[in-house]
């Protein structure tokens, strides 16, 4: 089984340098098939371009095929966009994905692997030790429901095997089935949302994804970039507008008409609570309308389980 380890690049200088060559541990010694990294940079104005260079340059004898590739576009897209352009490179038959800010343990790919052996599975995550605010916090198997229009996601029992969700920034997945679903979609740019809309769809369309605690990655959140771009409160905007998106373009219709009648609640709500950036987001989210009945159109032509399956399956 071939393998593409797909990192997506951003203005990473403060990480990129000292977290490269520990991915690179962690998969030079594979045998069962050819290794390849791929990364994929989306416009960065920092060093990071110059570190990656030199890096590829210093394991040119790697076994390890190590390529850069950067967006013909003179702006920063997001990192839908960018995973799919590292994919789009991708000759591997399982892809790798793996922020930047994190580091695999060395033997983290052979639990992962071995599920692939189901020809139903398309995605594994990993057991993330996130450290976040100076401590340290197990995650990597998600769970959600459908509630008053929206889905609700949270975290869920690390003994257990189905997943919601498989992180976008650090777990395996089938490129065959990647591409046959096409890929993260990039309605959900500059970021969030769109690793859980493609386990999503996955997971309407027939397949599965699954959590495996044995493969261990550190998650160093506190070294992403997103903070360092965004403001809390911009942040929180992109955040709502994205949960409009996905419960518009993935619900079944009954749910699709909860989201609709719940909306005045949701906006007093907030109004009352004083937040008034989900009214931010629901216009952001509008305004993109016609793509996302068009992505809507599309996914549903696949869909072969209810919201209600799906769900279900995880309890």
């Amino acid at each position: 089984m071939n393998l593409s380890v797909v990192i997506p690049n951003y203005n990473g200088e403060k990480i990129i340098g000292k977290n490269l060559p520990k991915v690179l541990a962690s998969v030079k010694d594979y045998s069962s098939g050819s290794v390849e990294i791929i990364i994929s940079d989306d416009c960065s104005s920092d060093s990071s371009l110059d570190i990656i260079q030199e890096f590829i340059e210093s394991n040119k004898k790697s076994s390890v095929k190590i390529k850069l590739f950067t967006s013909l576009k003179n702006k920063n897209e997001g990192f839908s966009s960018n995973v799919n352009r590292g994919v789009r490179a991708a000759t591997g038959e399982v892809l790798i994905l793996l922020n930047t800010d994190v580091i695999p343990s060395k033997n983290f790919l052979k639990p992962l692997l071995k599920h692939f052996e189901n020809p139903e599975v398309f995605a594994v995550g990993c057991m993330d030790e996130s450290l976040e605010n100076g401590k340290l916090i197990l995650r990597g198997r998600g769970v959600g429901k459908w509630e008053k229009g929206f889905m609700i996601h949270s975290a869920g029992d690390l003994e257990k095997k189905d997943t919601l969700w498989v992180s976008g920034g650090s777990g395996a997945f089938r490129k065959s089935i990647w591409d046959k679903l096409g890929g993260l979609d990039t309605l959900y740019n500059p970021f969030y949302w769109e690793d859980i809309d493609l386990s999503y769809r996955a997971k309407k369309s027939g397949y599965l994804t699954l959590f495996e605690k044995e493969s261990v990655v550190r998650h160093e959140h506190d070294e992403g970039v997103i903070k360092e771009k965004y403001k809390p409160d911009n942040v929180k905007k992109v955040v709502y507008r994205n949960q409009f998106i996905f419960a518009w373009k993935n619900s079944d219709f009954g749910n699709l008409i909860k989201n609709i009648l719940w909306f005045p609640f949701h906006f007093i709500t907030s109004l009352i609570g004083g937040d008034y950036l989900l009214l931010a987001g629901f216009f952001k989210a509008l305004i993109l309308l016609p793509k996302i009945i068009r992505s809507r159109i599309i996914s549903h032509k696949q869909f072969i389980l209810t919201d209600r399956q799906v769900i279900q399956s995880l309890e």
